[in-house]
C-alpha cells in the first residue's frame, strides 16, 4: 500500500468521523428538550464534523497536487469564529428574554429581606415578587 493510498484512508476516515458528529448535532437539534440544549447540540458537534469535512476537502486538494482553494481555507475560519460568537449571543438573549423565571439571587445578610432588587425592566406591573 502507497502512501498516498493511507492517506486517501485517513482522509476517509476523517471524513466520517465529521459526518458522524454533524449528525449527532442534527439528532440532539431535533431530540433535546430545551432551548439551550438544542442549542448546545448543533453548534458544538457541527462545529467539528464540519471542520474535519474542510480539513478533507484541503487533504484532497493535496492528494491530487492541487493548491488548497481559498474557498475553504475561508470557510473554516469564518465557521470557528462565527458559530460560538453567535451561539453566545442567542444564549444571552434567551437568558434575557426569560428573566422573569431565573430565581431571585440569596440575600447576602440573613436580616436582609429577600425582596431588594427591583423587578425587571421588561415587567413593570410586576412590583413584588416574594
Amino acid at each position: 500500500m502507497s502512501s498516498q493510498d493511507l492517506f486517501k484512508l485517513l482522509l476517509s476516515g476523517l471524513l466520517l468521523f465529521g459526518t458522524f458528529f454533524i449528525v449527532i448535532g442534527a439528532f440532539g437539534l431535533v431530540k433535546l428538550q430545551d432551548f439551550f440544549r438544542r442549542l448546545h447540540a448543533p453548534t458544538k458537534a457541527s462545529t467539528l464534523g464540519v471542520g474535519c469535512i474542510l480539513a478533507v476537502s484541503v487533504g484532497y486538494h493535496l492528494v491530487l497536487g492541487e493548491d488548497p482553494q481559498p474557498r475553504e481555507l475561508l470557510i473554516t475560519v469564518f465557521l470557528f469564529i462565527t458559530a460560538p460568537v453567535s451561539a453566545h449571543l442567542m444564549a444571552k438573549a434567551a437568558l434575557s428574554l426569560m428573566l422573569d423565571k431565573r430565581p431571585l439571587p440569596p440575600a447576602t445578610d440573613p436580616n436582609q429581606d429577600q425582596c431588594t432588587l427591583p423587578p425587571p425592566a421588561s415587567h413593570p406591573e410586576k412590583k413584588d415578587r416574594c
